[in-house]
This record gives structure tokens, sequence and C-alpha cells, in this order.
């Protein structure tokens, strides 16, 4: 009854602290508005969603202390109904996210991907959800936006416009246009609240984690508000995703010529663009995890997945400018536009990026460090491992679970020589054995993701979302994507030595590596080919 009753007092805290707040979260929306007197009157809301969230919070918490009070630890009983409660909670917090809406569906998004750390019932819920329920913009609020931006309506600017958006997301929604040159364009226009609730929004999330930090030391996602708070700012200005956009391919061209041709950004009319409208060119496409309309195009969605992990590894590895939000709706397919061919006539992809406003700059330390740790953990070395976790800051007590939740393999996975030691299959014994590892590493993974340095958060998330694509896509064995990662990190790791090779000595030294990791390379290339002819002999 002790435990109840602190437990009370500390949701009763947890209210009063969060409603105490309305007014500082009022103040700050406010004083970041670039209209005062709109923010003003979105200050009556504002008590609203505070009240909403702390409902909700100490809702969950309630449900689960009261559900499984009396429980036995490890009772089937009390895994059953653990269960119903994550699924409860988990429909709360959707309902909490399509109601405050913004930022609310970004964390929404990202709690989608955390595979390694929250339970399966949030996943599945969240990725069902935030990519196809977003809330979309009145015509009236668009041709405001129109209005404030270019000084005209849409098709005062446009020859035509569709006035029904074809997508929308968190932060915006995408139209179709035509130019009166004929040109056909996609319309990406700013939600016309999200540039004072983002400062209400950010204000309110970081009460509620502080918050709860204080009442439980245990929960620490603080590191996500300084994420959030640094993030946000870039991805409201659409001026900022365009210049993403062109360094991404200029980047392609200068550091990975041979896979150039096959990654594409939508090239942006600078003339009708601004922080609040982006307008790009139209690209048809299938979606990169729509397998049937891949397939009709004549593409293997084995090729996809290949293309798609050779991509963002030269962008990791090489570039050190990283594409953060690489989820199925920011990534097209479609034919190679000079139609060159497979060996066996199919037809070769091509990648489009969308969505460029989330970016992460890796300075060469982190991106040799980073490139030098997958390059371990693809050849089962143990040593290069632990070296490379301390470097990124997991200290040399987390380095098997920093490994982990990489891999999403355990450790003794992450270091068996065999070729296919890093395959995940994708079956349910695969994902139960994930999840039992997330939920009994808990408290070590809070730690871990307390000290790893923001941009090596922002690299977990997009392995996160390349690995649900990659998923979708390769429908079985995931060895061969890993391969091509060894090999592109291993790329890396000797361009980086011989730049810092200053004799002919050191040299030769680094050119017999590579033909090592080459040979290496080569060899685990075929035996995943004699894997892959087992099985389908075995079929």
């Amino acid at each position: 009854m002790a435990a109840r009753s602190l437990w009370r007092a500390k949701t009763k805290l947890l209210l009063a602290a969060t409603v105490a707040g309305g007014a500082g979260t009022g103040s700050a929306m406010i004083a970041n508005s670039e209209d005062p007197a709109s923010a003003l009157k979105l200050c009556t809301a504002v008590p609203l969603r505070l009240l909403r969230d702390s409902i909700t919070a100490a809702t969950i918490a309630f449900d689960y202390e009261y559900s499984l009070w009396g429980l036995p630890e490890g009772s089937t009983e009390r895994t059953r109904v653990k269960s119903e409660v994550h699924a409860r909670s988990a429909f709360r917090l959707q309902e909490l996210c399509f109601k405050n809406g913004g930022i609310y569906i970004k964390l929404g998004q990202h709690i989608s991907q955390l595979e390694y750390l929250v339970p399966a019932e949030y996943v599945q819920i969240m990725r069902e959800s935030m990519l196809n329920r977003c809330p979309v913009s009145s015509y009236d609020q668009v041709c405001q936006v129109f209005k404030n931006e270019l000084g005209g309506a849409p098709d005062e600017i446009f020859a035509e416009f569709d006035p029904v958006p074809i997508a929308s997301a968190s932060l915006a929604q995408v139209h179709v246009a035509r130019t009166h040159v004929g040109e056909k364009v996609a319309v990406k226009v700013q939600h016309t609240h999200m540039t004072d609730t983002a400062a209400a929004d950010y204000a309110t999330v970081d009460l509620i984690v502080n918050t709860l930090h204080w009442l439980f030391p245990s929960f620490d996602y603080r590191w996500l508000i300084d994420e959030i708070q640094e993030s946000i700012p870039k991805e409201l200005n659409f001026l900022f995703e365009a210049r993403n956009s062109i360094k991404c391919m200029d980047n392609f061209r200068r550091f990975s010529p041979h896979i150039a041709e096959y990654v594409y950004a939508p090239k942006v009319l600078w003339n009708l663009s601004t922080s609040k409208l982006l307008v790009m060119e139209f690209i048809d496409g299938a979606q990169v995890n729509d397998l049937k309309t891949i397939q009709k195009l004549g593409i293997q969605p084995n090729d996809v997945a290949k293309l798609l992990s050779q991509a963002f590894a030269e962008m990791m590895f090489k570039h050190g400018f990283v594409h953060c939000d690489p989820h199925a709706a920011n990534v097209l397919v479609r034919p190679l536009p000079s139609g060159n061919r497979g060996i066996f006539g199919k037809r070769k992809p091509q990648l489009i990026l969308l969505d460029h406003g989330l970016y992460k700059d890796l300075d060469v330390q982190t991106r040799i460090s980073y490139a030098s740790l997958w390059k371990g953990l693809i050849f089962s070395d143990a040593n290069a491992i632990k070296e490379n976790s301390a470097k990124l800051g997991a200290g040399e007590d987390l380095y098997a679970l920093f490994a982990g939740i990489l891999t999403m393999r355990p450790w003794n996975k992450v270091i068996d020589p065999a070729v296919d030691h890093l395959a995940v299959q994708g079956t349910d014994s695969d994902r139960s054995e994930l999840q039992m590892y997330a939920s009994q590493y808990f408290f070590q993974i809070t730690e871990l993701l307390r000290r790893l340095p923001r941009v090596i958060l922002l690299m977990l998330k997009t392995n996160d979302c390349l690995r649900a694509v990659n998923q979708s896509l390769m429908q079985g064995s995931s060895s061969e994507t890993f391969l091509i990662v060894g090999r592109v990190s291993s790329e890396a790791v000797i361009e980086s030595k011989l730049l810092q090779s200053r004799s002919f000595l050191s040299r030769a030294l680094v050119w017999l590596e590579e033909f090592q990791l080459q040979a290496r390379l080569f060899v685990m290339q075929i035996a995943l080919w004699l894997l892959k002819l087992q099985k389908a002999l075995t079929l």
C-alpha cells in the first residue's frame, strides 16, 4: 500500500507540475512566433494540450501500476496482462499524437522505429498509423500560405493546381500542380499552425519528459528533447531542405560516382520556393516497400534492397552527410531512366530520395570510427567492435549492447564467424528474441542512449528505418545487405588510412590490408551464394 500511495502522490505531482507549466509554455510560443497575434489565439489551446498530455501520461502509468499489481514477475499471467496494457497504452499514446499533431506525430513516427527499446505492441500500432493518418490543412489554409509567401492564390501562381493533397505528413502536405510552361510539379505546403505550435509543443514535451525524469530517474529521454530543439527549426525551413537535396546529390557525384546515376533527388524550382513552400519536379515512382508495384515495373525487389543499403552506406561512411529519415514514404523507386538492364533482362532501379529536412553531418573522426565499427561487426572482430564502440561513447562496459542494437542480434551471434551471423530472417522467433532482448536490457539501453552523441542516435534511427524497409523488400535473409555495408565501410577505412600514410612502406601496408579485405569479402560472397543454392535445393 505504501508503494501505491507513493505512486498516487507522484502522479498528482506530475499533473500539477504539468499544468503549472502552461503559462511558461504559452510565453515561449508567443516569444518564438512570427505572428504574435496568431500565437496569442493559440495560447487558449495550450492549457488543453497540457492537460491532455498529463492525463494521458497519468492514465498509462496507472494502468500499468493497477493491472500488474500482485502478479509475480516472470509468470505467464503477468506476461499476458502486460501485453494487453502495452496495447492499450500504445493506442492512448497514438490518439494523443493525432489530437496534438505536429511534433507529437514526429515523436510517434520515431517510436515506431524503436524495436530495440519499446515493446512490440507500441512499434506495431505506431508503425501502422503514423505514416498514414497525418493532419491535412484545408484549401483555405493552403491559399493563406500562398498569399503570405508568394503574394497570390495557387491558381494564380500555377496554370493548374489540385486542391486535394496527394500526401500529408506531420509538418506539411503535398499537392500536384502544373507551371505556366507546362511542367508537372509537386508543391510541398507547410501546415499553417506549425510555426507557432512547434514552440509550444517543444516546451510541453520538454516539461513532461523532465518531470517524468525527476519522478522516475530511470526514465531519461532528455536527449530526445535536445534533438527536437535542434532539428525542428531546420525542418520547418524548406530552404534548408532544398539545399540539403542539392548537397546530397553533389556528394554522390563527387564521392560515389559509381552509383550516382542510381540515386536521385527531385530538382527544386527556386523561383517558387520559400521557407514554407517547396516546389519540385514531380516524379512518378513506387513506394520503396511496395513489392507488387516494383515487380510490375520489371524491377527485382532484391536489387532495390541492395541499392538502398549501398546508397546509405556511402552516405554514412564516405560522405559524412546522412539523410536521417529514410522511412518507406520518403523513398521512391523507378526504372533507371537510361533504360539499362541487368544480366537477366530485369530493369535496374533508381532511388528517388524525398524529404531532405533531416540530415546529420558526421565529422571525420566519428565517420571513420563508425565505419570501423561496422567493419568489425561484419567480420566478427570483437576487439575492433570494443575499441570503436568506446570511441563513439558507449564505453568499455556497453559495447556488446551497442553492437546488439546496431545489428539486432545478441552478442553471441555478433561474434559468430559464420558468414550469415548477422542475418535477420524476420520470423516470429526472431522478433520474439529481439523483444526479449530489449526488455531484458531496458535500463542498460537507456543508459547507452544517454551516453551516445546525438549524431549517433540519429544513425540508430536511420538504421532502424532502413532495416524496416529492407525486411519488406528482402522477404528473407538480410546477409547480402550486411555484406554491402561491410564492403563500403571497409573501403572508407582504407581510404582514410591511405590519406594518413606518409611513406611508400606505410601505403604498401595499407594496400596489402585492402587486398586481404577484398579477398575476405569475395570468400564471404561465394559462401553466401552457396548457402542460397543449398536452401533452394532443399525446398
